[in-house]
């Protein structure tokens, strides 16, 4: 087992690793932004180490800097947590260059995955099902017009190193396609520093599934379900769930089948997670892989009874999985708002100090966040501040201690989103089950209702 580790990163996920480590005996060293000096994992980690001013570029994402702290403080591991530099394959080639380890999949799968093309190809020679579409990436705008006529309308362009819903594009009509290609490769080129683009048809109606893969370096797979994610505002999650209500049993057995033979396929190692869309007659699409721990893991946890943090440091110093297939069963149903700051109406960051705090507690409520009173949400990087996850012996229940939670979740000095969350949860799709990736959409924008006919007014007496 190692002995100390550097999270590279940040906020409640850098905490959450420090917590693991912490339990298994091994010291940690934060590191940190002058920004994020009074930060939880600074005050938490054995060790702490500033590595650059605010700005991500200057800090998070300087790897000449992480490098030489974990050389300083004699780190023999680094983890990425999520986000920053989790799935860039040169920064894990570097780490374990130095003689680290690399806390997450070997760097050939990050660089197999996390190009959407390449990914597309393995995961289509795996057996994985894949949406009609490009098999490579699109040499112009003039090849993505005329695949798009091929496999028919809507289609959606999107980046092939992208992520987030940036460089990503839908046409549903003909004759629009070159310039969404030209828009999406720019957007892509400036974000990514890669314009590279592949197209494939787009499902109007569907559910963003993901299973989470858990694999040791023994060739040892298991699959620990699946989570529903399909709360989403711009392609950025909101809301997850687990088990989907979506999901039925049998659906559940198949989709874990094929993603096990997949990964065993692949010599997929780590944790990681498959996300699918789900259209509306139940058939299931591969749209790619994160080779990385998940914002929204809580909810896989609190459902099947594992810590995927600690099993990520076990599985990195080599330790094979304690757990099979046969042995994972679904055994609550679990919920998470991810809290922002950010205005509720407007979706506007809403960073500052936080002047007043109180967080939810009671059976079934975890809270992951690095906020407190008098905590500082910088104005430079994401703005999750917290992530609420309420868990029941059924949906309905999760779902109504989730209410009574976040009308506990006191967060004065800043805006958040914890309103919004409330309308989703009241929202009659969603209490029903019967939701797709549309419904924030639906919420802030409701159908007009139909005019009423005049009614005529009663004529008088006499």
């Amino acid at each position: 087992m190692f002995k100390k580790v550097l999270i590279a990163n940040r906020g409640e996920i850098a905490l959450r690793v420090i917590r693991a480590c912490k339990e298994l005996g091994i010291a940690t060293v934060a590191v940190h932004s002058t920004a994020d000096a009074e930060s939880l994992h600074v005050r938490f980690a054995d060790e702490a180490i500033c590595i650059g001013p605010p700005p991500s570029k200057q800090s998070y994402l300087d790897v000449r800097s992480l490098l030489a702290a974990a050389d300083v403080s004699g780190a023999d591991a680094i983890h990425p947590g999520y986000g920053f530099l989790s799935e860039r394959a040169d920064f894990a080639e570097m780490v374990v260059g130095m003689g680290l380890a690399f806390i997450g999949p070997r760097p050939e799968m990050l660089r197999l995955m996390g190009n959407k093309v390449a990914a597309r190809e393995a995961a289509e020679k795996a057996g994985l099902p894949l949406l009609p579409g490009a098999r490579g990436f699109l040499a112009n705008g003039e090849e993505a017009e005329e695949i798009a006529g091929q496999i028919g309308y809507p289609v959606i362009l999107k980046a092939a190193a992208g992520g987030g819903g940036r460089g990503m594009k839908i046409v549903r009509e003909p004759g629009q396609v070159r310039k969404a290609f030209e828009t999406a490769s720019s957007e892509a080129l400036a974000a990514f520093g890669d314009g590279s683009m592949y197209l494939e048809r787009y499902v109007e109606e569907p559910r963003h599934i993901e299973l989470q893969i858990v694999a040791d370096e023994h060739g040892n797979v298991i699959c620990l379900g699946e989570r529903e994610c399909s709360v989403q505002r711009r392609h950025q999650k909101l809301i997850e769930e687990a088990p989907s209500p979506a999901v039925t049993p049998a659906l559940r057995a198949e989709m874990i089948d094929v993603a096990l033979r997949a990964m065993r396929s692949i010599r997929y190692n780590n944790v990681g997670t498959i996300e699918f869309l789900l259209d509306e007659k139940g058939r299931y699409y591969f749209m790619e892989m994160n080779t990385r721990i998940q914002v929204e893991h809580p909810v896989t946890e609190q459902v099947y009874g594992l810590d995927l943090l600690r099993e990520q440091i076990r599985l990195a110093a080599g330790e094979t999985l304690d757990r099979t297939q046969e042995s994972i069963v679904p055994l609550a149903h679990a919920i998470e708002c991810r809290v922002n700051a950010e205005d509720p109406v407007t979706f506007a960051p809403s960073p500052g100090r936080i002047t007043g705090y109180h967080q939810p507690g009671g059976y079934g409520v975890r809270v992951d966040t690095m906020a407190y009173e008098q905590y500082k949400v910088q104005p430079f990087y994401d703005s999750l501040v917290a992530k609420l996850i309420c868990t029941g012996a059924t949906r309905e229940i999760a779902l109504r201690r989730m209410m009574r939670a976040l009308d506990e979740y006191v967060i004065e000095g800043i805006k958040t989103n914890i309103a919004f969350h409330r309308r989703v949860l009241r929202f009659p799709a969603f209490v029903e089950g019967k939701y797709d990736t549309r419904i924030v959409d639906q919420i802030l924008n409701p159908p007009v209702a139909a005019e009423a006919p005049a009614v005529p007014a009663p004529r008088g007496q006499g």
